[in-house]
């Protein structure tokens, strides 16, 4: 089972990307973050890909939003779309499979205009984890965190102690989420990388040089029969200021 996640930073200029890379790949779950736009503006985007079932959840102002998206060949039952109590601002959609999995996918605030409100948001993240994994659940939770983990996660010039996304309280706040019983699957296959990054500033060609964070995401519960084998970083997929990442599952 493929799960992708991506940021696509506004959907109505990646469409053509989305359905490109989606046709190609065919990823059995696909998430986005930041589709950046309103219920009316998805009207017409709501009819791609009719080979999925998808849920996208596009706030009033056309600010953040999420979707998820899932093969009807893989499930042939449509999940059951829902948004847990720590969504705000149109950054969190979650489904339920028939088999019990839970995916969600997660755009975490910035924190750059009111970073009390993103540890607050990691916080709330960390109970809905805990309350989750206590009721036997199953979970796959993908998106933009917004918080790269560790020095490591960050181009050596791009470094900056004290900077929003590597600060030690939002960092410590990720790792209180991680210790519930999820596993970091990127990091978790590639242990030893310094150069796995997922979104670069749009600017100077960092992309192409590969100067960037690693902010995106998929964790997956540890130890309930959701052992990844593959993660991979698209690179070269779309035009987005993130790249798409792509965990396969046993």
């Amino acid at each position: 089972m493929k799960i992708a996640t991506w940021n696509v930073n506004g959907i109505r200029a990646r469409e053509a990307q989305f359905v490109e890379w989606v046709r190609r790949d065919s990823p059995d779950v696909v998430c986005l973050q930041e589709i950046k736009a309103t219920p009316e503006q998805l009207g017409e985007t709501l009819t791609m890909l009719p080979e999925y079932w998808s849920y996208w959840h596009g706030g009033p102002k056309g600010y953040s939003g999420v979707s998820l998206h899932f093969r009807k060949e893989r499930f042939a039952s449509k999940p059951e779309f829902s948004h847990p109590s720590f969504d705000v601002e149109c950054r969190v959609v979650q489904a339920k499979t028939d088999d019990g999995l839970v995916v969600a996918s997660i755009y975490v605030p910035n924190g750059g205009k009111d970073f009390a409100a993103k540890l607050k948001f990691l916080e709330e993240m960390r109970a809905y984890v805990d309350g989750a994994h206590a009721a036997g659940a199953r979970l796959v939770l993908c998106g933009d965190m917004n918080v790269a983990r560790t020095d490591r996660d960050v181009h050596a010039k791009e470094r900056k102690a004290g900077a929003i996304g590597q600060r030690p309280d939002e960092r410590e706040l990720f790792e209180r989420i991680l210790a519930i019983g999820l596993a970091d699957v990127g990091r978790e296959l590639h242990p030893d990388s310094d150069t796995m990054f997922t979104w670069w500033p749009p600017w100077r060609n960092m992309r192409q040089k590969n100067q960037g964070w690693r902010i995106d995401y998929v964790l997956a519960s540890k130890g309930r029969g959701l052992a990844a084998n593959a993660c991979d970083v698209l690179t070269e997929v779309g035009t987005s200021d993130h790249a798409p990442v792509v965990a396969t599952f046993a």
